[in-house]
This record gives structure tokens, C-alpha cells and sequence, in this order.
């Protein structure tokens, strides 16, 4: 190459590339900032919306509505407390089963299985995630609450009830907390595992005392995950726990109950707009408004845990 073609003119031209390949990455990269830009607008939309039409229920609505004997809003009854307890009653039952049934299933996949086995089970495990919600809220109807629960608890077992709802949004969730939790461990380095084998220590020391613990912040992860999925669930709620046009304050997961996004659902079925007392319709919103708040504020404490127990291999 001459010492012409090494001058700083040239070099910068042959770095840059041709004028075509420059066009081409200005438009992918114009693309990718107007799709990041549209997400970001319509996520500012409906966080706008939903606010506007919560603050006009919460301005015109009698404060002693908000804390009555129960939720029945068609007839101006808005217990913010009966649909909150019962969102934490299900997303607890929920995480009862699928934090130890996914966690389990997820350190056999990735401790003890044979490849042979996880090249089966994974995708098994992954399949239940396709199941549709409805389908495991009439599973949830027609098998766990007369064919089981209805078995231990008898007659004090409701045809619809909580316990059944909460059991069905935690199977439904247990492929997410197995597969997250899977990913993280199999993340943790194959070094880790073979210096405690190196010090004496078993499979099962080893698992639990040393990849465990490496690979916490993802497990937290996907645990907050399950916890939003289980609270922002709503077919199996609205089809198992009964209570579709309102509810009574109850602690009792045996009989039914209604969550929020149940009485969301309740609410909105039936017409092009919701009838009732004045404020029904906003109370849609308001509810919205809740449940974006919940989801919010577990995302923030997720990603705050995970930055600060995250470490580097």
C-alpha cells in the first residue's frame, strides 16, 4: 500500500465503510430507535390514561365507599381491601406451589438429569407454559376443587374458591420459576461446582451450598416474575373463584373471593360499557392503576436485588 492511501483521509474513509453499507446502518439504526421510541409512547399512553380516569373515580367517589363490607361496584360498593386481599390470598397460594416445585424441578434439570433426560423434560416442562389459562381454570373448576380439595376439606370446600384459583395460577406458573431458575444455575461456572467436588463436598452440598447461592440473583428473579405473572392473572381467578358480580371481605381460601384482575373482568363483561353506579366505570381504571403500581414496584425491588447480589464470573 502507498503512502498516499495511509493519510488520515483515507483511513477514515476505508473505516467507515462504503456509502451504501452506511446508508443501510443508518436505516436499521432509525428503525430500532422509532420501535424503542413507539414502545416508550404507548407505554406513557396508557399510563396516562389510566391515571386520568383513576384520579376522576377517586375525586368523585365517597371515600367511605373504599372501605366497605365488600366489593360490589355496580352497586357502589368499592372495597379496595377485599380485591387486594384476595390478589395477595392467590399470588400466595400460587408461589406455595410453584417456588418449591420449580426451584426442585429446576435443580434436578440442572444438576442431576442426564442430558438424555433434560433433552425430554425441558421441553415437557416448557409445554405446560402453552397451556391456555382457561383451560386450567376450568382444570381448576371441574378436577382440583371436587376431585381433591372437596376430598381433604369437605363440605367447608365452595364450589368456587380461592384455594382452587390459587392452586391453578400456581401450576400455571411453575414452568416459568423452573426455567429461569434452570438458566441461572446452569450459568454459574462448571469451576465453582468442580473445586467443592475438589474439597470433598457431595452433589447435594454442592448444589445447595455453592451453585445455590452463585446463582441467587436470578433465582430472586424469576421468583418476583412468578409473583407478578401470579398476580396479573386473570382466567383462572375469574373462572375457579368464583364471586364474578362482587364479593364479601374474606380470609377464607376455601370460599370465594375476587381479585382484581377478576373485578376487572367482572366489571367489563356484558356490554360496551359498564352499568351500574357512577363511578363503575372509572373504578375499571382505578383498579388498572393498582395493579400497575404493584407490578411496578416488584420490578424495582427485583432489579435493586439483583444489581446488588449479581456477581461476576
Amino acid at each position: 500500500m502507498t503512502t498516499e492511501a495511509l493519510t488520515p483521509e483515507n483511513v477514515e474513509r476505508l473505516l467507515s465503510g462504503s456509502p451504501r453499507r452506511r446508508s443501510k446502518e443508518r436505516a436499521i439504526r432509525w428503525f430500532f430507535w422509532t420501535a424503542s421510541a413507539t414502545s416508550i409512547l404507548i407505554t406513557l399512553a396508557i399510563v396516562l390514561s389510566l391515571v386520568g380516569e383513576a384520579w376522576t373515580f377517586i375525586s368523585q367517589a365517597d371515600p367511605s365507599s373504599l372501605w366497605e363490607i365488600g366489593w360490589f361496584p355496580r352497586r357502589g360498593l368499592f372495597d379496595v381491601k377485599t380485591i387486594v386481599a384476595g390478589t395477595l390470598l392467590v399470588a400466595g397460594i400460587a408461589m406455595l406451589v410453584a417456588g418449591p416445585l420449580g426451584l426442585g424441578t429446576a435443580m434436578y434439570l440442572s444438576e442431576y438429569a442426564r442430558p438424555s433426560i433434560r433433552r425430554v423434560v425441558k421441553p415437557t416442562l416448557e409445554l405446560l407454559a402453552g397451556i391456555p389459562s382457561v383451560v386450567l381454570g376450568y382444570f381448576a373448576l371441574t378436577f382440583i376443587t371436587p376431585d381433591l380439595l372437596k376430598r381433604i376439606f369437605g363440605n367447608q370446600v365452595a364450589g368456587f374458591n380461592l384455594l382452587a384459583a390459587g392452586i391453578g395460577v400456581g401450576i400455571l406458573t411453575i414452568p416459568l420459576v423452573a426455567s429461569i431458575t434452570e438458566d441461572a444455575l446452569r450459568a454459574v461456572p462448571r469451576s465453582l461446582r468442580e473445586a467443592s467436588y475438589g474439597l470433598g463436598a457431595s452433589r447435594m452440598s454442592t448444589s445447595i451450598r455453592v451453585v445455590f447461592p452463585a446463582a441467587v440473583s436470578g433465582v430472586v428473579a424469576s421468583l418476583i416474575i412468578a409473583v407478578s405473572r401470579a398476580i396479573g392473572e386473570t382466567m383462572v381467578v375469574a373462572i375457579a373463584a368464583g364471586a364474578t358480580g362482587g364479593s364479601l371481605f374474606s380470609l377464607n381460601v376455601l370460599q370465594p373471593g375476587q381479585t382484581m384482575t377478576a373485578a376487572m373482568t367482572a366489571l367489563a363483561i356484558g356490554s360496551d360499557r359498564v352499568r351500574g353506579a357512577d363511578n363503575a366505570f372509572q373504578s375499571l381504571f382505578f383498579v388498572g392503576l393498582l395493579l400497575f403500581l404493584v407490578t411496578l414496584f416488584l420490578n424495582v425491588i427485583s432489579e435493586r436485588f439483583v444489581r446488588r447480589v449479581r456477581q461476576k464470573y
